[in-house]
């Protein structure tokens, strides 16, 4: 097997049956196999979940202490922006475009830094980029760990039940592994380290650097606006930890064909093109799928890509020394033939 079909720690339930048909899981075997994967006296090399749901606790408590204490509209308003806007915008480009696909390039370590810094942390870079590739290579069949044809529940649990590395990689599929991350700047286990802790990522390393976030940005918040502000923010980050879990879903039609003529131009795959995601996330998604490695993924008019809208401004400033564009190829390939076969078929039915 490639090592892309070997990458992740298949769940118990596995990804297919006897006849290569995706299992669904019960709603127990999703949970068993949740809370089996959180328990770190089970094993240590459950850390990362345990740690990455730890996080998102601990938001959830910023949310709770908000509305019961601080609560007032104007701050809801800011809550919602920071997280359903600004955390999405980053999520697409330091998660998605930059560590997943590599799409532009830093000028230096110093941009990248303040990139991967830009929000509230909420998510281990090997939890994001390692399944996202896989998600590609396999997308719809058994084996992608946020297939849609799953269930919601199958894509919301997905971070813990199936994006999980494998336990099981040789010397040589570890360091091939590692290639996916490097370019991120995170602390990469050596294959001693990985053997011991099951992840690329170092536990001391990334609660250091997760604190050391969270207490820069509370910090900045309360001088900004107080405990009300910081925790309203907080609080936002929270309601998009949360959110972002259902994103593939309902991107790929919950597993049914919404694609639409004139839209949804990649036909390999159910990813679709949604307003509201792409509008506060730049998360054309079926254009994406289209052109996974492009920086850009509005390539329409009214596909507002406001990811892009940074990338493009640290190139202009240059802290980015290079990105890739397909909006060229995309309307070339597929856009204008669209158009004109389009036009050929009404002036057909007007001569008729």
């Amino acid at each position: 097997m490639a090592l892309i079909d070997r990458i992740l720690d298949p769940p118990s339930y596995g990804w297919k049956d006897e006849n290569n048909n995706l299992v669904v899981p019960t709603f127990r075997q999703l949970f068993s196999e949740f809370f089996s994967r959180l328990n770190i006296f089970r094993s240590r090399k459950n850390w990362v979940a345990f740690i990455s749901w730890f996080w998102v606790i601990a938001l959830g408590h910023f949310l709770a202490v908000f509305f019961i204490f601080f609560f007032s509209w104007k701050l809801f308003f800011f809550g919602f922006l920071y997280g359903i806007i600004f955390m999405a915008m980053h999520s697409t480009v330091w998660y998605h475009r930059y560590s997943t696909h590599q799409a532009f390039v830093f000028n230096s370590s110093i941009w990248r830094f303040i990139t991967k810094n830009l929000v509230v942390k909420i998510l281990l870079e090997e939890v994001y980029v390692v399944s996202h590739h896989v998600h590609h290579s396999k997308s719809e069949k058994p084996g992608d760990p946020y297939n849609a044809h799953g269930g919601g529940l199958y894509c919301f649990l997905a971070d813990v039940n199936h994006q999980k590395i494998s336990q099981n990689l040789s010397e040589k599929d570890y360091i091939e592994l590692t290639k996916l991350l490097d370019h991120t700047g995170m602390y990469i286990n050596s294959y001693e380290q990985y053997l011991k802790w099951g992840s690329v990522a170092h536990p001391a390393w990334s609660v250091l650097h997760w604190v050391l976030n969270w207490g820069f940005w509370y910090i900045v918040f309360f001088l900004i606006g107080g405990h009300a502000l910081a925790f309203a923010l907080f609080g936002g980050a929270a309601a998009f930890s949360i959110g972002i879990r259902t994103y593939n879903f309902e991107g790929h039609g919950k597993g049914k064909d919404k694609r639409q003529e004139g839209i949804d131009f990649n036909t390999k795959d159910l990813s679709i093109n949604q307003v509201w995601p792409g509008y506060a996330a730049g998360e054309w998604h079926n254009n994406h799928h289209l052109f996974p490695k492009s920086a850009r993924n509005g390539f329409l008019p009214y596909q507002l890509d406001l990811p892009w809208v940074y990338i493009y401004l640290l190139f202009k400033i240059g802290a980015i020394k290079s990105y890739r564009d397909d909006k060229q190829v995309f309307l070339e390939k597929y856009y204008y033939p669209y158009k004109k076969e389009k036009a050929a078929k009404k002036g057909s039915r007007q001569v008729i």
